[in-house]
């Protein structure tokens, strides 16, 4: 690897607010880690000392912004007890954001909260990761919903943020006519988008919006962008493959590199099981894309 990715440390990426609370642009997603494989299908469970570990080195590399939600669990496995288990009592730096909206069964079938339902999956979220209070919600809307209104579900827990359960609040899969209308309720930190390389023109200004009202954009699958829940595809655009070979790197360190290169409200969050690919990740946080390179990417 060359000088361009030397130090390793999420704080190489620079700072961002989440309303008072100040993250490291590079963090960390616990998607992958209840299962091997794919996410949400019926694979098999993560060796659990293997996932407390890869929580715990994330904070030494300097992560200390963590994407997590109660859905995220496989039969034996669960992403906010690993995170209780691992990383509490918890550090005062460290920023839990989770996730409400969809719910899963004990047999995963799935489901969506109504605004009643809400409050519920927010103490459930309290109870698995031993919090008095959480850091950031994210609202995580349904495809069903786009065109919609949300105000009776971000209303809801608007409440929940006035009653102290909840400290700033976020909206996930979302339009900017829907975030416009979250923002007459409460005040929106966070908008968490499928967002990568990829992404079509109206993602792209969508992202620049955000930051020109000083909102954070936190990508989720920057790095296997239409694997999705799946994984990568195993293939790759060859401009991805020409500058990770220019910087000695690899294609996702080239992917969430770009990602962070989109703005400095941009906030990434790529989620591993594996502590090798998640030594490189935190890498990523320091490789400096030219403007050669940021052209040969964007599409």
């Amino acid at each position: 690897m060359t000088s361009s990715v030397e130090t390793i440390n999420a704080s190489s990426a620079g700072t961002w607010q989440l309303g008072d609370l100040t993250v490291n642009r590079l963090g960390f997603g616990s998607m992958r880690l209840p299962q091997n494989g794919a996410a949400f299908a019926d694979g098999v469970p993560s060796d659990r000392n293997r996932a407390l570990g890869v929580l715990r080195r994330a904070v030494e590399l300097g992560v200390n912004h963590i994407d997590t939600a109660a859905f995220y669990f496989s039969p034996l496995r669960s992403a906010n007890e690993l995170i209780n288990s691992a990383l509490a009592p918890y550090s005062d730096d460290l920023v839990i954001t989770t996730k409400v909206g969809p719910g899963r069964d004990p047999w995963g079938a799935w489901h969506w909260a109504t605004p009643d339902q809400l409050r519920g999956q927010v103490e459930e979220n309290l109870r698995q990761l031993g919090r008095d209070h959480l850091d950031v919600v994210n609202l995580r809307l349904a495809p069903s919903t786009a065109g919609t209104s949300i105000a009776e579900h971000f209303g809801a827990l608007s409440e929940l943020r006035d009653a102290g359960l909840i400290r700033h609040l976020g909206i996930s899969n979302t339009s900017p006519e829907q975030l416009a209308e979250a923002r007459t309720i409460a005040p929106v930190v966070c908008v968490q988008n499928a967002y990568s390389i990829d992404s079509p023109a109206e993602d792209h200004a969508f992202l620049r919006y955000c930051g020109e009202e000083g909102i954070a954009f936190v990508p989720f699958f920057a790095i296997v962008g239409k694997g999705r829940e799946g994984g990568a595809t195993g293939t790759e655009r060859d401009e991805v493959h020409t500058v990770a070979r220019t910087h000695g790197v690899t294609p996702a360190q080239v992917r969430l590199a770009w990602t962070l290169h989109q703005g400095p409200h941009v906030l990434a969050i790529p989620g591993t099981g594996n502590p090798d690919h998640l030594a490189e990740n935190v890498a990523a946080a320091s490789l400096r894309l030219t403007a050669d390179d940021l052209a040969l990417l964007t599409p």
